[in-house]
């Protein structure tokens, strides 16, 4: 279920509606909705600097150059 809500943060955001909510509230306190969804954020926030700063180079291994 978290999973399913990273994947909603990071691709459509406004299809976390009152059913998904609902579906969230299933499995997990609002406490930990909260948590869950502050966490997401930040690594979405982290794996976007990382782009951005050139670091993702270094620190993914697809981006090694070929026998490197």
């Amino acid at each position: 279920m978290a999973v399913r809500f990273a994947e909603k943060l990071a691709t459509d955001f406004r299809t976390v509606d009152a059913a998904f909510m609902a579906e969230l509230r299933e499995h997990f306190s609002d406490a930990e909705i909260a948590e869950v969804g502050l966490m997401i954020g930040q690594y979405m926030a982290l794996g976007r600097m990382l782009v951005i700063s050139g670091g993702h180079e270094a620190a993914c291994e697809i981006y090694e150059a070929p026998g490197g």
